[in-house]
């Protein structure tokens, strides 16, 4: 494994603490899902959503800033982010039924190099005067490697929607 492997699957393991749910897991791929109560309506949610670097973790980025993130919500832009002389294409948006829906193709970290088909899905539906956010990461294709790191990748997800919720409610992830 190369040493960026490597070190991307340190920083998802380290992430562990912060797990919902593999909900499948086989040798074709995995899914897994995080449910969120947000104390915001679904409109503050989807503004939010678009906002990714300024909610997603540092530790999680080739850059080591979030704030080198970005994802409009609109079909076909691009969930990418610049490093320096360069940068990486995290995922595609495919689908943005506005304060609803968000989907994006998208193998993040090390899956990208196991060239695995991955959907990173946001659903947002008014609850109780605030939104139900889940999010639900399917990946198919996957080889017993990528397989295997399922809790770790379910970490990973888990710590973003914990984050998203935490911004949309108070302006700090």
């Amino acid at each position: 494994m190369g040493r960026t492997l490597l070190a991307t699957l340190a920083i998802l393991a380290l992430a562990g603490a912060a797990r919902a749910e593999v909900v499948d897991k086989g040798a074709y791929g995995f899914r897994l899902k995080s449910v969120q109560q947000v104390a915001a309506p679904p409109e503050a949610v989807f503004k939010a959503l678009g906002e990714v670097g300024r909610w997603w973790s540092d530790a999680h980025t080739y850059s080591g800033k979030a704030a080198n993130m970005t994802m409009p919500l609109t079909p076909n832009a691009c969930f990418c982010e610049a490093v320096p002389g360069g940068g990486v294409r995290h995922g595609v948006v495919e689908l943005v039924i506005p304060n609803r829906q968000v989907r994006v193709d998208a193998a993040l970290g090390p899956l990208q190099d196991e060239g695995v088909s991955a959907a990173l899905f946001f659903s947002l539906v008014p609850k109780a005067g605030g939104t139900e956010l889940t999010v639900t990461y399917n990946v198919g294709g996957a080889r017993d490697f990528a397989v295997s790191i399922a809790p770790a990748v379910d970490g990973v997800i888990t710590e973003a929607a914990i984050r998203l919720k935490r911004y949309a409610e108070s302006g700090r992830p």
